[in-house]
């Protein structure tokens, strides 16, 4: 069962806000994360962009960050996390040496530079300022599909978005996901209308159209967007169990089976696929290792679902070169 809002925000202890710049066709999304939340992360793919990922392995220091951010703009991108960190210093949160107060940032990018949109920035591009906003504007509630991080995201065949789901564990725990899909390959079936994560859909949250009749050897055909056009589905998963950092690390680990669960392919030579984990704890119920495993499960799932998401709330760019959104090609017209 899903959570009140099939959102990661239904994981207390999160807080999730968007931000986009139309004209660069590209944008921003943080997670802001509370002070006692642990926080760790597995890089799969073999073309990442990212930021403060060492510091999230078990045997670091710190237990976790004050925020983790998925952004467009490829390495240019990483600016955004700046723009987070300076928002979190304004209210006082950071990692404190001495006298010295450091918010710390983890943050994932992808490849949406050939997008159509327009990248002819000055000296500097806008990210740090796209970051701030997106701290600025997050809450409980926020925009799927071409929003955000996943404002200029593509896949090889479809429009690629912002997506997100929840769901409980039978112990009770509470798991959710939140990605950018700008995957190399696609999630859907062949040249049709049904996902790949139809399995793990939870109602009708992306279409309800199941599986199809037969999955065909032409459907399983690999398409991908070629060495020219880099890709990579990028997220956060989290629970509000009490986890180690080594459990959290382990959360990562077995939601990354979530790409392959909702993308034909994943974690490919040329993608950057990066998952980070967060455990909130705010959950009471002792954890056991019958419940790690529950909730790494549910993890993929989720994670599974909310990449589905996030092809089925997109709308195409107005630019050129624009890929159809899924609902320019197989929505119903009530849609």
């Amino acid at each position: 069962m899903s959570g009140r809002n099939n959102l990661i925000t239904d994981v207390p202890g999160i807080l999730v806000g968007n931000a986009h710049d139309e004209r660069l066709a590209s944008g921003v999304t943080v997670a802001l994360l509370e002070d006692s939340v642990v926080v760790s992360g597995a890089v799969l793919g073999g073309a990442p962009g990212s930021r403060e990922t060492a510091l999230l392995e078990p045997e670091m220091m710190v237990a976790g960050v004050d925020a983790l951010v998925l952004s467009g703009g490829s390495a240019f991108g990483l600016d955004a996390a700046s723009g987070v960190q300076a928002w979190l210093r304004e209210r006082g949160r950071g990692f404190m040496v001495g006298p010295a107060r450091v918010p710390l940032v983890g943050q994932a990018i992808c490849f949406d530079l050939l997008n159509g949109g327009d990248k002819t920035w000055s000296r500097y591009p806008p990210y740090r300022e796209l970051g701030y906003a997106a701290a600025e504007a997050a809450g409980a509630d926020f925009a799927l599909g071409t929003a955000g991080g996943g404002f200029g995201a593509t896949t090889v065949n479809l429009k690629g978005g912002l997506g997100s789901a929840s769901a409980a564990t039978p112990s009770g725990f509470m798991v959710g996901a939140l990605v950018v899909v700008n995957a190399i390959a696609s999630p859907v079936i062949g040249d049709g209308p049904h996902f790949w994560a139809a399995p793990y859909e939870h109602g009708d949250e992306f279409g309800g159209l199941g599986l199809p009749q037969r999955v065909t050897p032409d459907m399983q055909r690999l398409m991908w967007k070629g060495i020219q056009q880099p890709g990579s589905t990028i997220a956060v998963v989290a629970t509000d169990a009490r986890l180690s950092k080594a459990m959290t690390k382990r959360l990562a680990l077995a939601a990354h089976g979530g790409l392959h669960k909702a993308l034909r392919f994943a974690h490919a030579l040329t993608d950057g696929d990066t998952v980070f984990s967060a455990a909130t704890g705010y959950s009471s119920k002792k954890i056991e290792v019958r419940d790690v495993v529950e909730i790494g499960a549910a993890a993929a799932d989720c994670l599974a679902r909310a990449i589905a998401r996030g092809i089925y709330e997109a709308t195409a760019l107005p630019c050129a070169p624009a890929h159809p959104a899924w609902r320019d090609r197989f929505a119903p017209p009530e849609l």
